[in-house]
């Protein structure tokens, strides 16, 4: 139960756990995000910020997080502040009862000043109260055009993790994780058959294994080739 009242629901993706993320690359940055979520006091660690371009998994991680507090029964939320920019930064209110709270696309505040202020607040308020803090941005702290110097301040002393794209090689292993979650196999001939004609993108190429899933077990029909041709017009 959140302790606030959103002008909108925040839903949070069932397949953005920790299980379901490949890190390729992002082992370390993974391993601290799952580390935050832990119930260690001995782990002084509170606030980490997360850089990358678009598909690299900085949402699926700080929804995982959510959701691994929300397992324990503790107070998180997930905030795409992109898409609540016209909201205000009233949205801030009260956070500070969460036991974690995970801002993404922090990018979209920077430079408006309402916004800065609202977010330096909530940052001394999370401290005070003993939260956790994660953050989530297409740039590095120091490449915000942040305004605020306090602000500013408090972002450049974050744990910070850049998170870098899948290799081809690591999106194969990735569909074929999300795959054998689904109950389905992906073989690598299959898979690199998909690479080879769909989308680049980690989130179109998950969106197509849904689509392959539906199909699948609908036709009851194992992932192959020829069943991938004629599912998608291939």
């Amino acid at each position: 139960m959140i302790p606030i009242q959103l002008p909108l629901s925040v839903r949070l993706r069932d397949d953005a756990t920790f299980a379901n993320f490949y890190p390729g690359a992002n082992a370390a940055a993974l391993g601290y995000v799952e580390r935050l979520c832990e119930a260690d006091a001995g782990w002084t660690e509170s606030l980490i910020y997360l850089w990358g371009g678009e598909g690299v998994g900085r949402s699926h991680l700080l929804q995982a997080a959510c959701l691994r507090f929300a397992q324990r029964g503790e107070q998180a939320i997930y905030l795409p502040l992109a898409d609540l920019v016209e909201y205000g930064p009233e949205i801030f209110d009260n956070l500070e009862q969460c036991e974690l709270v995970c801002l993404d696309d922090l990018d979209a505040l920077a430079g408006r000043r309402e916004w800065e202020e609202g977010m330096f607040h909530l940052f001394n308020r999370l401290r005070d109260a003993g939260r956790k803090l994660l953050l989530a941005a297409n740039t590095a702290p120091r490449g915000l055009p942040v305004k605020l110097p306090d602000l500013k301040s408090r972002l450049t002393l974050s744990l910070i993790f850049q998170l870098q794209p899948l290799s081809d090689e690591d999106k194969l292993r990735a569909l074929q994780l999300r795959a054998s979650r689904r109950g389905l196999h992906l073989t690598d001939e299959v898979g690199r058959f998909i690479l080879t004609r769909g989308a680049r993108s980690m989130s179109s190429l998950f969106d197509l294994l849904d689509i392959l899933d539906q199909a699948s077990l609908q036709a009851q029909r194992k992932l192959t080739i020829p069943f991938l041709k004629e599912i998608l017009g291939w």
